[in-house]
């Protein structure tokens, strides 16, 4: 019998977490699991995978039935299983999310998660419980908000005593040392590795805004910002925070993967702020904020780039709409850090 696969959904509070901060689990800014005690039934790496977990009812490999996911032997002496992953990206964790999609009769009954901030890897002594010990259920997302306020490069996961888990997601910002960058340096100020984030957006129907910060180039549509079908007056929008108040001096947009809905055109608004604005007014806030360019054509599946029209000063935010609605897969404001 061939292979059936079913797509678990993710939470709508986990949703809403991923679309406002980054998950630094995500193997693209360099996060890998080192370590796993047991993972005979399915592999560690799966762990992290960017993809929603899959099950599917007719796949058996050699161990046994496959899972998309992590999933350790049952335990047949004293202890309990654990892995260890390494963040590409140093980061504050606002929150995270445990995801036992698909395993019903072999989750692990409870978990507990802790973090290290280590150049090496960490000593027992390096640890800190960022989550305490609590119960797991089944086929479902544990969506748990963090009270640490200091960034962490190290992971790791305790089962109890064994089992599976299908996904880690890790839900923060990138803490970049930006003592190391010269003011002369030109870097992207918006790179998600640079600590840039999406802050605000008025539809993110198909795919989230912190997407078009992202390294490399979109592998596929869904990985970048793209809206739903405009049908009413009006364009899209979204507020991004840069990294680092910074000059831009070049400013690249790619349309890669979008061919029959790229943005017929584009502008840029830039400001330096002190604090993010208030939720309920940043619509309105940033719409006054200066034109850094104006509204300019784009073109289908291509990269382009652009000097700013008008002559800014450093900037903390930028506001990017789209005319009328369409897709972005890749955003990318060059300049040097104030």
């Amino acid at each position: 019998m061939s292979d059936r696969f079913i797509t678990a959904a993710p939470a709508p509070e986990a949703e809403a977490l991923l679309k406002r901060c980054i998950d630094l689990a995500h193997p693209r800014l360099g996060t890998t699991v080192t370590f796993a005690t047991d993972d005979f039934f399915a592999d560690k790496s799966r762990l992290i995978a960017p993809e929603a977990p899959v099950f599917y009812p007719d796949r058996f490999d050699d161990n046994g039935k496959w899972m998309d996911g992590w999933e350790s032997r049952r335990k047949r002496v004293a202890g309990h299983d654990f892995c260890v992953v390494k963040l590409g990206q140093r980061g504050r964790i606002h929150a995270v999310d445990i995801d036992t999609a698909f395993f019903t009769g072999n989750f692990p009954p409870e978990a507990m998660l802790e973090a290290a901030d280590t150049q090496g890897e960490p000593g027992e002594g390096d640890w800190t419980v960022l989550v305490e010990r609590r119960a797991l259920k089944g086929d479902s997302h544990h969506v748990i908000e963090t009270a640490s306020d200091r960034p962490w490069s190290w992971l790791r996961l305790h089962i109890y005593p064994d089992g599976g888990v299908a996904r880690l997601r890790v839900y923060g910002t990138v803490e970049k040392d930006w003592s190391t960058v010269s003011p002369d340096e030109i870097v992207n100020l918006v790179a998600l590795e640079n600590g840039g984030t999406a802050i605000a957006w008025n539809d993110a129907h198909y795919g989230a805004p912190a997407n078009m910060l992202a390294p490399g180039r979109a592998p596929v549509m869904s990985d970048g910002w793209e809206t739903a079908r405009r049908r009413r007056p009006g364009n899209d929008w979204c507020v991004l925070k840069l990294g680092h108040a910074g000059t831009i001096e070049r400013i690249h947009v790619d349309t890669r993967h979008f061919k029959g809905n790229f943005p017929d055109r584009f502008s840029l608004k830039a400001i330096r702020l002190d604090a993010d604005p208030a939720t309920d007014a940043i619509e309105a806030a940033s719409a006054a904020w200066p034109l850094l360019l104006g509204e300019t054509k784009l073109a289908a599946d291509a990269i382009a780039e652009f000097t700013p029209a008008a002559a800014a000063g450093p900037a903390t935010h930028v506001r990017l709409d789209i005319y009328p609605d369409g897709g972005i897969s890749r955003l990318r404001l060059f300049g040097k850090k104030a």
